[in-house]
């Protein structure tokens, strides 16, 4: 048993049980043993590996998307580059490597982090060295300038609750203790008005999510595009309208029980799209089709350059490069389960690799 697994049972025998929202919360981000807060997990001797960490193509693709809505939007000077959620660094570095080709981009941009683990902070800064990036705790506190932000693999880490349709109307699936252990359950029947919609689209024993710090996040980001301008890219794994339980774990590359182990597993859940799309509409922002991954860079020329790169190299080297472009683009591997959308000021140019919302 865990450390924050005593930690949580004594908890919930005092106050009862807890929301999957405040348990992922507990899981991801507890100061002495929660995942992100205890380690680096990326990469092949971690728990998973991200699209940055599989080819430089794909931070260079983002990074010319940006590039274009910097240049349709007459060049502002200064702007902030952000990240929010940025794992290693990785990704910045080779956005920053792709705005060379840009004049006067690289000199205009400000860098900014938004990152909690003190952990992978460390590791931005030593990825970064010679950048001077500056962190935040909050998307909130990104400085008052034109927003040019990615976030990739974020909004999956985000906290949900879980409601399960029954006869009489929704109950909140919570965690509690079995055997002495932890383990999901439900909940009273709850009333709950967002959810009053969805009656018509949902039958009983199907699984509603929603994602509580979303729509705030995704409000700030377009608050801050409306004002001043700048392009938001989101980069996720999920799909439009939720339906259905996809609450998992992962360790190893592999999945596993995810109350079995707290505080030892990335914990994640596919992120909703309409939710993000409607908030960055509310926010005053235009907002693109969501858009699979694979489309979206092949729309930017992920083959090409992935082509030019492949005449420097032979042998393994050459081999893995050409399963690296597969598996961001190929619709079996990551093309078609992750989903690209962006943000960007209300009636400009959408930034490439889009199709309009319809």
């Amino acid at each position: 048993m865990t450390p924050l697994a005593r930690i949580l049972i004594r908890r919930i025998a005092v106050d009862g049980p807890m929301s999957i929202a405040d348990y992922m919360a507990e899981c991801l981000l507890h100061p002495d043993h929660g995942y992100y807060a205890t380690r680096d997990p990326f990469g092949a001797a971690g728990d998973f590996t991200t699209a940055p960490e599989i080819s430089q193509m794909f931070g260079e693709m983002l990074g010319l998307c940006l590039a274009q809505g910097w240049l349709d939007q007459g060049r502002p000077a200064p702007f902030a580059l952000a990240e929010i959620g940025p794992g290693r660094g990785t990704l910045m570095a080779d956005i920053l490597r792709a705005l060379r080709a840009v004049p006067g981009m690289g000199e205009a941009a400000e860098i900014h982090l938004v990152e909690a683990s003190p952990v992978l902070r460390a590791r931005q800064a030593d990825t970064l060295a010679g950048q001077r990036p500056v962190w935040h705790e909050r998307v909130e506190d990104l400085p008052d300038l034109p927003l040019f932000v990615v976030a990739n693999e974020f909004f999956d880490a985000l906290p949900i609750r879980q409601f399960e349709r029954t006869a009489d109307g929704w109950a909140e699936r919570q965690v509690g203790l079995r055997e002495g252990g932890l383990a999901p359950g439900l909940g009273p029947l709850t009333r709950y008005p967002a959810l009053a919609a969805r009656l018509g689209d949902t039958r009983p024993g199907d699984v509603v999510e929603t994602c509580p710090a979303l729509p705030a996040i995704a409000a700030a980001i377009g608050a801050r595009i409306a004002a001043r301008g700048g392009v938001a890219l989101i980069v996720d794994y999920g799909g439009w309208h939720s339906l259905g339980d996809t609450f998992q774990a992962l360790k190893a590359h592999e999945p596993v029980d995810p109350f079995a182990a707290p505080g030892e597993a990335d914990l994640t859940a596919h992120v909703d799209f309409e939710a993000l799309a409607a908030a960055f509409d509310a926010a005053g922002t235009d907002v693109t089709a969501m858009t699979p991954q694979g489309v979206f860079l092949e729309r930017l020329g992920i083959t090409a350059r992935a082509e030019a790169l492949a005449r420097k190299l032979s042998g393994a080297a050459l081999d893995a490069h050409v399963a690296a472009h597969r598996r961001l683009t190929h619709p079996e591997e990551m093309g078609q389960l992750f989903k690209v959308i962006a943000s960007f000021p209300r009636g400009g140019p959408p930034p490439p690799g889009f199709d309009p919302l319809p």
